[in-house]
């Protein structure tokens, strides 16, 4: 970590600015070649919603890699028949469809589908995505359920009667310690992860030497391609970097995780994992805070970092 008055006093600063929003936090961000890194909390434990598509999708391109799977063969996907506005992609059909391999991988990654990260999963369970990843000497994210239970809660069902009745729910049912009556956002039943972990696993995926280049690559693909840019992607996309990501959102939990590349040649990882006590659906102060933090935390690593590789 960056030791040093001015970097902890920064710190604070993003500490009281995220409390003030209502938001408890875990953020980590590093330097990929440095290895130079400063956090707030990057070990807190929080559910980590549909950030969990990326471990199981990396874990699928491995499969195709290793001739298990094949990425042209079809899958036939039962419509999610949701009712309310929200989730795209499958979830929104109204019938069966067949859709390849490659094609759900790119639904549940670039369009966060939860019915198509879950047809990922009929194919290759959580057991076996802890498996691959393990063989591949890459962080374990333990996989605890499907993506659609977490659709399937009583807050959801009050959301969709009244919007914030839910969110007010499930900032009023969560514990400082991470409980809550509802399941998908209890720290002891939900797949959970830290900002760390997740860090560890994004630069992996970015490390040239640690995994095939056609799977590596395919999911850097995927994740330059999310199509959700509300949250950090205002404070990192620019004309002179790219950002490349996976969103988490679900009830009062709102979460990202990427890495933004530079056209001087600095690679950094960004993870920001939150939890919300404002009992409303929409907190637009929320995401520009935690876009803020991610930015004042990756300028500070930035400055302090040698100098990018050519």
């Amino acid at each position: 970590m960056i030791a040093g008055a001015a970097a902890a006093g920064e710190v604070r600063r993003v500490r009281h600015e995220l409390a003030d929003a209502g938001l408890t936090a875990g953020i980590l961000v590093r330097d990929l070649d440095s290895g130079r890194e400063v956090g707030v909390d990057p070990h807190l434990e929080l559910p980590v919603a549909s950030l969990v598509k990326v471990p199981v999708a990396l874990a699928t391109l491995e499969r195709i890699r290793r001739r298990e799977l094949d990425a042209a063969s079809t899958v036939v996907v039962d419509p999610g028949r949701a009712t309310s506005t929200g989730p795209p992609g499958v979830t929104r059909f109204r019938h069966p469809a067949s859709v390849a391999l490659d094609d759900l991988l790119y639904l549940a990654v670039s369009l966060s589908d939860s019915s198509a990260c879950d047809a990922l999963l009929a194919l290759t369970p959580p057991a076996h995505v802890s498996r691959v990843l393990r063989e591949l000497r890459v962080p374990d994210v333990e996989i605890r359920h499907g993506l659609g239970e977490l659709d399937d809660t009583p807050a959801e069902a009050m959301e969709h009667l009244a919007p914030g009745l839910g969110h007010a729910f499930a900032a009023l049912a969560s514990t400082a310690s991470g409980g809550s009556v509802i399941r998908s956002l209890d720290v002891s039943v939900s797949t959970t992860s830290s900002a760390r972990v997740l860090a560890d696993l994004l630069g992996a995926v970015w490390d040239p030497d640690r995994l095939d280049p056609a799977v590596s690559g395919r999911l850097r693909e995927l994740l330059a391609s999310n199509v959700h840019r509300h949250r950090l992607a205002p404070e990192f996309d620019r004309d002179s970097s790219t950002w490349s990501s996976k969103t988490g959102t679900v009830l009062n939990l709102r979460h990202e995780a990427g890495v933004v590349e530079h056209a001087d040649g600095g690679r950094f990882v960004v993870v920001v994992l939150s939890r919300s006590s404002v009992a409303a659906g929409a907190q637009p102060a929320a995401e520009m805070a935690l876009g803020r933090a991610a930015r004042r935390l990756h300028d500070l690593v930035r400055r302090t970092a040698p100098s990018p590789r050519p």
